[in-house]
């Protein structure tokens, strides 16, 4: 052997020895190399949930859209209703209510006094179902938007006749809209630039310019507005009007209003009252349900005409669609349950119970 040195490696496991020359032994084979410790797989996916708030019940519903089964209840507070996902899809925002429900024709003089304690906006952390914080945005509030980047909340507050706009950070109010009575809906155009927010008791939908919190214009539709879809390019938004069975269209980019579409009832049923609304992803669809009249509704936005309808569950209030676009999940008030209807056949595939009054609906995964 030559007074060089040279390292050869072992041919398994990637050990290594250092062979010497010059007058030396040779290396004595190395022991088996030891496998290094696997490395934590990394956590799967929580798959896409789905979201309900019970108003009577004061709670959350939670379901896997894989399985179509409840994997949690959740206490949250009184008269949970609207709720939105954070951008990064790792809170709810959920609209809790003191005052006691007021359907339509109650004499509210002989209700009892509002728990303002109880008002406010609970976030909830989705890995827990479990409330991290009360933002106080004003007194009743009933439905609610966030900003694309998370960090503004725009608030309907029923009572106060006011549009609270929230910093989600730390929770402060920074300003507080005034618009029409009983305000409700609230949906932030694509671009983000504009919020709308249906007033019921004045009839209008109220414009506000998101970067001012200024009022950009009133528009009138028509009696009892109550949610408002925007087509994924912005370009019009769709109104539901309770007491007038129809759906207004609006020119989102003008702020005016363009038409209504009626919704017709079947035979001798009463007339439809539309509630909740949700637009395919693709724009392709606008789904309208319709309180007490059963039914969800399908509006064909290019020719802005009803296609077809069908019953999906009792007094269906709260809509949601899957990311996918191909399911539908509306929240069905009296019979406490959520139904699960695929939308290329437009049929009900199975019906989900929930707690008692479910509301609002909101989904969460890609």
């Amino acid at each position: 052997m030559t007074a060089s040195c040279s390292l050869r490696a072992a041919a398994v496991g990637a050990a290594l020895f250092l062979a010497a020359g010059c007058n030396q032994e040779a290396a004595k084979p190395a022991p088996p190399a030891q496998a290094a410790p696997a490395a934590p797989a990394p956590a799967p996916p929580p798959g896409i949930r789905v979201y309900v708030t019970n108003e009577t019940s004061g709670d959350l519903t939670v379901i896997d859209a894989v399985s179509q089964t409840v994997l949690a209840t959740a206490p949250l507070g009184k008269r949970p209703r609207g709720i939105r996902v954070s951008p990064d899809g790792l809170s709810l925002y959920v609209a809790l209510s003191g005052s006691p429900p007021a359907p339509p024709g109650t004499d509210e003089s002989k209700l009892p006094p509002p728990d303002r304690a109880a008002d406010g906006i609970g976030e909830v952390d989705i890995a827990t179902n479990k409330i991290k914080r009360i933002i106080r945005a004003g007194n009743d509030p009933e439905q609610l938007a966030i900003s694309a980047d998370g960090t503004r909340l725009y608030v309907a507050n029923e009572d106060a006749a006011t549009v609270s706009v929230v910093d989600v950070a730390s929770g402060a109010v920074v300003a507080a809209v005034k618009i029409g009575e009983e305000p409700e809906g609230v949906t932030i155009r694509p671009d983000g630039r504009v919020v709308y927010v249906t007033s019921e008791g004045d009839g209008a939908v109220f414009a506000i310019d998101t970067q001012t919190n200024k009022m950009l214009r009133r528009i009138p539709v028509g009696p009892r507005p109550r949610s408002i879809g925007f087509l994924p390019d912005g370009s019009r938004a769709y109104v539901s009007l309770e007491n007038d069975g129809a759906i207004a269209v609006i020119d989102a980019r003008q702020h005016r209003f363009l038409r209504r579409i009626e919704l017709e009832g079947k035979g001798n049923t009463p007339k439809p009252r539309p509630m909740g609304i949700a637009v395919h992803p693709d724009g392709s669809m606008v789904y309208v349900t319709t309180g007490s009249f059963s039914h969800l509704f399908f509006l064909d936005p290019a020719k802005n005409a009803i296609v077809t309808s069908f019953e999906v569950g009792q007094r269906p209030w709260g809509v949601a669609l899957l990311p996918d676009g191909k399911t539908a999940y509306t929240a069905n008030g009296p019979s406490n349950d959520v139904s699960v209807i695929d939308l290329a056949t437009r049929t009900v595939v199975k019906k989900i119970a929930a707690g008692q009054r479910p509301w609002g609906v909101a989904v969460v995964g890609r």
